[in-house]
C-alpha cells in the first residue's frame, strides 16, 4: 500500500494576501485624503494671513496720507517698495497662482482689491475706501474691508 503524507505548507493563502492587500490601500487612501485636507488648510491659512497684512498696510498708508491707494499703485513693486514698505510683494500671491499682484475680481488663484469709489485715481478723485477678497479651498471668500 502507498501512502500519502500530506505536505504542509508555511506560506500565506491567497485570502490572507488580499486582506492584508485591503487593509493597506485603506490606510492610504485615508493618509492620502487627510493629507490633502491639511494642505488645503495651510494654503487658506496663508491666504488669510497675506490679506491682513495687505490690510494692515493699506490702512497705514491711510493713516499716513489720508486716502488709499489705487490698483495701479499697489501692483507696482517700486510704489510699494517706497509707500509700503512692510509688505512683501510675495504677500500679493495666492499660494496656487503665478503673479504678484491684485485682481479686479477674486478667482481661484488670485486676490481681489476694489478700492472705491470705482473711478478714484487719487488725482481728480480720491479711493476712499476698498475691498479685499480671497477664494478659499475649503470654500467661501475672505474678506476684509476698509476701516472708514
Amino acid at each position: 500500500m502507498i501512502s500519502f503524507k500530506k505536505a504542509r505548507s508555511s506560506g500565506f493563502t491567497i485570502v490572507e494576501l488580499l486582506i492584508v492587500i485591503v487593509v493597506i490601500g485603506i490606510l492610504a487612501a485615508l493618509v492620502v485624503v487627510t493629507y490633502n485636507g491639511i494642505q488645503q488648510k495651510a494654503r487658506d491659512t496663508e491666504r488669510k494671513t497675506d490679506i491682513n497684512a495687505i490690510h494692515g498696510q493699506l490702512e497705514a498708508y491711510n493713516a499716513q496720507n489720508g486716502k488709499y491707494p489705487t490698483k495701479a499703485n499697489v501692483n507696482d513693486s517700486d510704489w510699494r517698495s517706497t509707500n509700503m514698505k512692510g509688505l512683501d510683494g510675495a504677500a500679493l500671491q495666492d499660494p496656487n497662482g503665478d503673479a504678484q499682484t491684485l485682481e479686479d475680481a477674486t478667482d481661484a488663484d488670485d486676490y481681489g482689491y476694489a478700492p472705491t469709489p470705482a473711478d478714484c485715481d487719487n488725482s481728480t478723485a480720491d479711493c476712499t475706501g476698498y475691498a479685499l477678497a480671497a477664494t478659499l479651498e475649503a470654500g467661501g471668500t475672505y474678506t476684509k474691508n476698509d476701516l472708514n
